[in-house]
């Protein structure tokens, strides 16, 4: 399969990107002193919550020929702040997967919590057996955008993910989550909010042209969630999806990952 992208030394993203990574950069340092106390304060307040429990792969529906899924990714691909898989995204993104495509679903998820998108690779993609599959889902950002991750090196993560899984599965088209929109984000206090929003909001920048300059690669934007509905779609923390949250996400790649497979 062939990418259409110019080389990896060259970024795909546009000067639009590196003036809006720069403008963020400014932000930083102009807010250093109260970003500084509000993300101590945020990270001693904020529960830790524990992964999803249960195995981490299953199959959605019985009959043969099932589609494979497999999900690679930071805390929200594993499920954070809901009690198992089948209620957190990779569950819901299954059975809507399965009833777009009227097939049953094999399902597996890798990652951990905290992972950028280099730790993701180093940790899960790299070393694991096999990873045959008929779709990735990759789902990263937040902690590159709180890793303060630059434009070059987070396309230079995508690419050496996007790289490893298709040494493995050469067919599989793949769906890129976009960068949560962290100005949304019920536990983080303003201007932190705004700070990190826009930086998360540069990286996805980022990551539509990488996935638009690449063949069998879609970019899920989220969808849009009126004001009120916010804390609905986050669990107790304020930093992760609920169940409702999954779901609604989970729809949205479950429609892109139909669309590329049918395609």
């Amino acid at each position: 399969m062939r990418d259409r992208s110019p080389s990896r030394a060259r970024t795909p993203y546009g000067n639009t990107v590196r003036a809006l990574y720069a403008l963020s950069v400014a932000s930083l340092i102009l807010l250093a002193p109260v970003l500084l106390v509000q993300g101590r304060r945020v990270r001693r307040l904020t529960p830790r919550l524990p992964p999803a429990a249960g195995p981490q792969d299953g199959t959605i529906s019985d009959g043969p020929d099932p589609l494979r899924l497999v999900v690679v990714g930071e805390s929200t691909a594993m499920g954070v702040g809901v009690p198992a898989h089948a209620v957190g995204l990779v569950g819901h993104t299954a059975r809507a997967l399965g009833r777009a495509m009227r097939r049953p679903v094999h399902w597996r998820v890798l990652g951990r919590g905290g992972a950028t998108g280099r730790a993701l690779l180093k940790e899960f993609i790299a070393p694991a057996p096999p990873l045959d599959a008929d779709v990735f889902v990759i789902i990263l950002g937040v902690n590159d955008t709180l890793g303060f991750s630059s434009p070059a090196q987070w396309i230079g993560s995508l690419d050496a993910i996007l790289e490893s899984l298709r040494r493995r599965s050469r067919g599989a088209p793949i769906v890129l989550a976009a960068v949560p929109p962290m100005q949304h984000f019920p536990a983080l206090p303003s201007p932190l909010r705004q700070v990190l929003g826009f930086r998360a909001y540069v990286l996805d920048r980022a990551a539509i042209a990488w996935a638009g300059a690449r063949d069998a690669v879609a970019h899920v934007p989220h969808a849009y969630a009126e004001h009120a509905e916010i804390p609905e779609i986050f669990c107790s923390d304020g930093f992760h999806p609920s169940s409702l949250g999954y779901e609604r996400w989970g729809a949205a790649l479950a429609a892109a990952a139909a669309a590329l497979l049918s395609a």
